[in-house]
């Protein structure tokens, strides 16, 4: 169980490093995919940098996961010892 959870913690910290780098390739690209000066080009940059922070949050979480399974893993052995 502690084994699923540090594989599923670290599956979502790739899964949100991989989003994060694509937010911020198109943060870097300035919303170029737009045309300048319309709305859509003037929106594009917006969705980015909100995944980019969604992407960071689910980073966090992944984290918090891994260091929780980490401290029950812990403990655990402590207990056995």
């Amino acid at each position: 169980m502690i084994n699923n959870a540090l594989n599923i913690g670290i599956q979502g910290i790739q899964d949100g490093m991989q989003g994060m780098e694509g937010a911020a390739r198109k943060i870097a690209r300035g919303g170029v995919d737009g045309p300048r000066g319309s709305a859509e080009g003037g929106n594009s940059m917006i969705e980015p940098i909100v995944d980019l922070k969604l992407y960071e949050r689910s980073v966090e979480a992944s984290a918090q996961v891994v260091k929780t399974a980490d401290e029950t893993l812990g403990t655990l052995l402590d207990l056995r010892a």
